[in-house]
Parts: C-alpha cells; sequence; structure tokens
C-alpha cells in the first residue's frame, strides 16, 4: 500500500499481511528503501566468493536479522502484526556411506515469519536464491503502487 504525502502523491509503501484473503496486520512502514537495499544485498551476496559459504544458496548479507517490521499506531505503541527475516545456520549431519563415519554440513537460511498477535503465525524458510526472489517481487510490487499508471500517481521510486 502506498503511503502519501500531504497533497496525496505516493512516496514510499507499507506491507499489508494477509492470510487466506483476510488482512491481519499492516507491518513496515515506509520500508521500500530498506527492502530495495536488502535486493541488492542479496544478489550482491550470492555473486560474491565466500570460501566459507560455497554454495550460493547460503550467502546473505552479513546482518544476522535482515528485517523486522512492526505495526506502531500513530502514538508509538506496537500492536498487531509483525513480519521478520533472520538468518540461522542449520547444522545437518550427513552419514558416511561406509562406516559409522560421517560429517558435519552448515547451512544458512533466511527464516521469514509473519505474526499477527494472536498466534497465527506463519515461517518460511528460504534460500538466499528464494528470499531473493521474494524480496525482489515486493519491490516490484511496490514500485507498481507508486508507478504514474496507477491512479495518477506521480513519478516516483523507493
Amino acid at each position: 500500500m502506498a503511503c502519501r504525502d500531504g497533497v496525496g502523491s505516493p512516496y514510499e509503501i507499507t506491507l499489508e499481511l494477509h492470510r487466506d484473503g483476510a488482512l491481519y496486520g499492516t507491518v513496515g512502514e515506509r520500508c521500500g528503501r530498506l527492502l530495495t537495499r536488502l535486493a541488492r544485498g542479496v544478489a550482491e551476496a550470492r555473486a560474491g566468493h565466500e570460501a566459507h559459504w560455497p554454495d550460493p544458496d547460503d550467502r546473505f548479507p552479513d546482518d544476522e536479522e535482515l528485517f523486522a517490521f512492526r505495526y506502531r499506531t500513530r502514538n508509538g505503541v506496537v500492536g498487531e502484526g509483525e513480519l521478520r527475516c533472520r538468518l540461522r545456520t542449520v547444522p545437518t549431519w550427513i552419514p558416511e556411506w561406509r562406516g559409522p563415519g560421517g560429517e558435519w554440513r552448515l547451512t544458512r537460511r533466511a527464516f521469514v515469519e509473519a505474526g499477527d498477535g494472536d498466534g497465527a503465525d506463519l515461517r518460511a524458510v528460504l534460500t538466499s536464491a528464494e528470499l531473493g526472489v521474494f524480496v525482489e517481487a515486493l519491490v516490484a510490487e511496490a514500485e507498481e503502487c507508486l508507478s504514474p499508471q496507477k491512479s495518477g500517481n506521480s513519478a516516483r521510486s523507493l
């Protein structure tokens, strides 16, 4: 949803969270620039050559928490609705084909969690490629909301 300035021109976005077609939260007031930077950061991390994370699907920007959007009332009180993305390192035991040996393999994944404050929480576990697609889709939808073709919006970018 587009945030509008005093004369009604859209200049940024806020995210509406829907589940099964029903709205259950509005979060991330003016989060478009942050999402744009995150999309660029994920793409850059995937393109890099890190010896510690040889698989591009394990490469993310360096922050442990990539974003945390919460609903806030006008007076700053945190209300219902939250969307966050945290990185976690997941160990997996890979057994040897022959014998009792094996090794631990570490992967990194983005845990995207959405909640409404009443226990109706959703979680997705994403590779860096999947997170990149998700964030790029959010940015594309935001740019569409801000485009001049939609309801006479003025040309603005995130």
